[in-house]
């Protein structure tokens, strides 16, 4: 049998980790984010439930090659977390306490890249070596690969795809303190905003007049259906999008972007919406590059975790 691996996902309502043999998962579990005293507690718990369940298991340390991590926050090179606001946590570096308490090797990584190496492994990037994929759900997240490698950058924040100033006219402050992001117009909250503001723009007749408070989810439904305002918002979804990309492909030449996240559920239609306006603004020698949907769903951070290790 193959030797062992741990790929963990670590988030702030809960711990995602995988039992790893090869490029098979043998077992995934949960345990909860303790987020008490600054976090002081969530390496430990891990280390404590991955101890348990190679006991479980009967696997030795000796058959595992060690451990991978996905952090919500900016990691560098040398598996420094440069601060997780929603965590609790400083700078610290979280390979070497968590190498420590389990006795084995640790890499760690951005919760966003990490993933996004879990599609390039075993998701929608397989088989492809340049990627970089768009995580479209409560904000906008990202990853970039090159050469089959995340590119995190000197600071951690390559990647930062949401925080990319594409929406000129946006008069609102972003969560980071700027105006103008991708998040504030392409995430599930971003979309809904766009939408109630053609509605305040325009009396055009639309199925989400009639609703209190609707979703990203309602919106692509109806534009599925044909409604005139639901379908003009799907598409400035798409412009900016597709304007980001095209940025994107300008500096990192990727053959492939991948599409996840809560809102990539909405499937082609969305894909064909950033296609459309990517090939109308992206330089000539980018033109070609495929957009296709994520495939790991919750699982691509534990993916990218093992494969990092």
């Amino acid at each position: 049998m193959e030797e062992a691996r741990i790929g963990i996902d670590l988030g702030g309502t809960t711990v995602k980790l995988g039992l790893f043999y090869g490029e098979q998962v043998e077992e995934k579990w949960e345990i909860p984010t303790r987020k008490e005293e600054n976090g002081a507690y969530i390496l430990a718990d891990i280390a404590d439930s991955i101890e348990k369940k190679l006991k479980e298991k009967g696997i030795e340390k000796k058959e595992v090659i060690g451990a991978g991590i996905g952090v919500p926050g900016p990691v560098d090179g040398k598996g420094i977390v440069h601060g997780c606001v929603n965590l609790g946590w400083g700078i610290f570096s979280v390979e070497e306490k968590l190498g420590t308490l389990l006795g084995l090797p640790v890499k760690a990584g951005n919760d966003a890249n990490v993933a996004a190496l879990g599609e390039l492994w075993q998701g929608g990037g397989k088989g492809y070596q340049d990627m970089v994929m768009i995580t479209l759900g409560t904000g906008v997240g990202g990853g970039i690969i090159l050469d089959g490698k995340i590119r995190a950058g000197i600071h951690g924040a390559a990647g930062e795809i949401g925080h990319m100033p594409v929406v000129y006219e946006e008069k609102e402050y972003c969560n980071c303190g700027k105006k103008g992001c991708l998040e504030q117009a392409a995430s599930a909250t971003g979309i809904v905003k766009v939408a109630k503001r053609l509605l305040e723009h325009t009396n055009q007749p639309s199925v989400l007049r009639d609703k209190v408070e609707f979703t990203a989810k309602d919106i692509f439904d109806e534009a599925k259906k044909g409604d005139i305002v639901a379908i003009e918002a799907v598409e400035k979804l798409g412009e900016y999008l597709g304007i980001a990309c095209a940025h994107i492909a300008c500096v990192v030449d990727p053959e492939v972007f991948v599409i996840g996240g809560g809102v990539s559920k909405a499937g082609m239609v969305l894909i064909e919406a950033i296609e459309k306006y990517y090939k109308e603004k992206a330089f000539k020698e980018t033109k070609q590059a495929i957009f296709k949907l994520a495939e790991l769903g919750n699982d691509a951070g534990i993916y990218g975790a093992a494969r990092l290790i």
